[in-house]
């Protein structure tokens, strides 16, 4: 049986835990998301999703209907996933492969890897060979819309379920204040877990040396994100000055950048995130590229793929956990003791909750 895709489909969705939260360089007024589903001849069903916020959603819309109309008018199967990507390019390529028509290829290309585990019945993660059985996972979040008190109350929860690492955002405006907030952190979480801290690169070069020159004594783990990511001389001088592990990676569309950083040896931790790559196999390829020079993988946000993923990865730093799709999933990811494990079921192993999904014309 071939498999081939019969219907293809879009929808939207929103956390049922969704409310304003902000970062060094953006405001975020809720958590939704949007899925993808399609069907075969067989009747296999598959879903990608990705995460949209409140950001573009004529244009994303619009990208999605060209997408599954592209899908549509063709013959394809569910185990085509590189030719799809492929062909899709071409179609896409006068205003660029990058950027909202490269991420709702993630979604298809998240869909198709569902629904090829789904017609073998196979976990999506054996079918890469498996190396790990469990994934190291921190707890993010540590908004900077948060209050001490409400920041604390995070992180001290992360660490009442188990959790032995967290991530807070800096980049405030105030080097001291970023600081505070993490003195306090260290405080209420004790020394046994790590932390790290991210500033969705806003910080400048000056800031960024001297956060990471002051937070080393409260035992920073890695720090995400200083500067401007294309800024990469900036990273270079930061690496070699701060003494913290470096992490990039997440507003990456292909691997350009990782390669101008592995160049002037200005990163240590690389961070796919699977829906700005484009899917499933530009992960892969991003990791092996990481793999190649030594730097291990924490990849950003999509633990539901990326604990799988990473479970076929040599050197898997971790994986980032945050919980807002698990009250509109069927079957929440198992996290225990700092590890998370990937599901046994067939695909990726959950689906959406029907009524939690909003169908899009």
């Amino acid at each position: 049986m071939k498999h081939t895709i019969q219907d293809i489909r879009f929808y939207r969705a929103l956390s049922s835990i969704s409310k304003p939260i902000a970062d060094s360089t953006h405001t975020i007024s809720k958590i939704a998301f949007y899925v993808l589903e399609l069907v075969t001849d067989s009747g296999v069903r598959g879903q990608g999703y990705l995460l949209s916020f409140h950001y573009s959603p004529n244009a994303v819309g619009g990208a999605f209907r060209d997408l599954c109309r592209f899908v549509s008018e063709r013959s394809y199967s569910v185990f085509e996933s590189p030719r799809i990507r492929a062909e899709w390019d071409m179609e896409s390529e006068y205003f660029g492969n990058t950027g909202i028509n490269n991420c709702v290829m993630a979604a298809l290309s998240t869909a198709l890897w569902d629904a090829a585990g789904r017609a073998l019945d196979v976990p999506v993660w054996k079918l890469f060979g498996v190396c790990h059985k469990k994934i190291p996972v921190y707890g993010s979040g540590g908004w900077l819309s948060y209050s001490l008190p409400e920041l604390i109350e995070e992180v001290t929860d992360y660490k009442k379920r188990g959790f032995s690492a967290v991530k807070i955002k800096v980049g405030s405006g105030s080097v001291q204040n970023d600081l505070e907030r993490l003195i306090k952190c260290r405080e209420a979480l004790g020394p046994d877990v790590k932390i790290m801290m991210d500033a969705n690169q806003g910080l400048t070069v000056p800031e960024a040396l001297e956060l990471a020159c002051q937070a080393k004594s409260v035992g920073i783990c890695w720090f995400e994100e200083p500067i401007s990511r294309q800024d990469y001389q900036g990273y270079e001088f930061i690496r070699h000055n701060c003494g913290i592990s470096i992490a990039m990676g997440e507003r990456e569309y292909d691997t350009e950048g990782l390669k101008q950083l592995i160049a002037r040896n200005a990163i240590d931790l690389w961070q796919p995130d699977i829906v700005r790559l484009g899917g499933v196999e530009a992960w892969k390829a991003s990791a092996s590229l990481a793999e190649a020079y030594g730097l291990p993988v924490l990849p950003h946000y999509y633990k539901d793929y990326d604990v799988p993923l990473l479970c076929s990865v040599r050197y898997p730093y971790g994986a980032e956990s945050f919980d807002w799709i698990d009250g509109i999933i069927d079957n929440s990811m198992r996290i225990e003791e700092g590890f998370a494990y990937p599901r046994q079921g067939a695909g990726w192993g959950f689906y959406f909750k029907e009524d939690c999904l909003e169908l899009i014309h």
